[in-house]
């Protein structure tokens, strides 16, 4: 069984895209720095502990200028 679940996901971020991206991005991140926003998480892998953050509601998608060009896509 997968957790968080998807429709407890699909509340939070609308579009199935838009969470694949902001997970791989905070699963990076968690990665690379380790800066935990949880206290515990179920999962061991970043990815995992990316997901428990979007659906306990602590990571949210921010928008962005479609205009601009930010250093992670260089």
């Amino acid at each position: 069984m997968l957790y968080p679940s998807v429709d407890k996901l699909k509340n939070e971020i609308d579009s199935k895209y838009s969470l694949v991206a902001l997970a791989s991005k905070r699963a990076r991140q968690l990665h690379e720095h380790g800066d935990e926003k949880l206290d515990s998480y179920v999962s061991a892998k970043s990815v995992g502990k990316a997901l428990e953050e979007v659906a306990a509601g602590v990571l949210r998608l921010e928008h962005q200028d479609e205009y601009a060009i930010y250093e992670d896509e260089i």
